[in-house]
């Protein structure tokens, strides 16, 4: 006998929650969806999901709720904010957040959520960026109870190849936290490469490739040197904001936790730079700027 699949509800139809609704219709999820720009959900209503007027009426109508949101405020205004999820939220309800949020609030905003309707709380951030979203390969890692990280696994396995308990709420934006270190000092490192290849007349579009298989080799490197190389920065896949905001909430989880992260720091201070001298809804590719001759 097969056993019916939970409806969905998913607020945040942007670069990463877009594709990420596409497969679970995809998937034959029954999905209700709700966006603060609601023409941003056009496509996926005549894929055939329904669309909320609010957060509450989105929480109301499903079994699990799915939020793919910009960082944390954004985040505590669509769950606790007038006509929030916690308006419509109910005992046996699951809310897993795939967004990218400071551990600490994660923490406080998963207790006040129980304690206002008893709705549990799975922090879920992901890595792989929009081509993971789309192909579902997301790394997935989780914080919250086993139990709740059961029920939600099918669906998280829809959207990426990995999905890994960490610990318990919290635990996988610290994860995340971790990641995108790795990745933005990655992605800073790549730009000085390209550049200094250049500068010493080396056509940098061959280093992707020199380097395949190395020690030096990532997906970053694979994916942003020929970018970087052949100054080609559009489409936006993902947004040098997205890399400062998290970058930020590392350090300050390190100064919170008395961890040394000077390399994170000075990575935070460059992003700082290229986002202030009008970078910031850029993609990372165009770190190189930083570092290229201005003449």
């Amino acid at each position: 006998m097969s056993t019916a699949l939970p409806s969905l509800g998913f607020a945040g139809i942007g670069l990463m929650g877009l594709p990420m609704c596409r497969r679970l219709l995809a998937a034959g999820y029954p999905l209700t969806v709700w966006n603060r720009s609601p023409d941003k959900c056009a496509e996926l209503v005549a894929a055939g999901a329904r669309l909320a007027s609010s957060p509450a009426e989105l929480c109301a109508a499903v079994d699990m709720v799915l939020l793919c949101l910009a960082d944390t405020a954004v985040v505590r205004e669509v769950v606790f904010g007038e006509q929030g999820i916690a308006q419509g939220g109910r005992s046996g309800q699951l809310l897993v957040d795939l967004s990218s949020l400071e551990p600490s609030a994660t923490r406080e905003m998963a207790a006040t959520l129980a304690a206002l309707c008893g709705m549990a709380w799975l922090d879920a951030p992901v890595s792989g960026g929009t081509p993971g979203a789309e192909a579902g390969s997301l790394a997935i890692m989780v914080g919250g109870e086993a139990s709740d990280l059961q029920r939600a696994r099918p669906v998280l396995l829809t959207l990426g190849q990995r999905v890994t308990h960490m610990g318990a709420v919290g635990a996988g934006q610290v994860t995340k936290a971790c990641n995108q270190m790795i990745v933005a000092c990655n992605a800073l490192v790549i730009a000085e490469v390209v550049a200094l290849a250049e500068q010493s007349g080396v056509d940098a579009r061959l280093l992707a490739e020199a380097l395949a298989g190395g020690f030096a080799d990532s997906k970053p490197l694979q994916i942003l040197a020929p970018q970087m190389a052949e100054s080609r920065f559009e489409p936006v896949k993902w947004h040098v904001r997205t890399l400062l905001k998290d970058l930020d909430g590392a350090v300050k989880l390190s100064r919170e936790r008395g961890s040394a992260t000077p390399l994170s720091a000075l990575a935070a201070q460059l992003m700082r730079l290229h986002g202030s001298q009008g970078y910031l809804e850029k993609d990372p590719a165009t770190l190189v700027a930083l570092y290229r001759n201005k003449d």
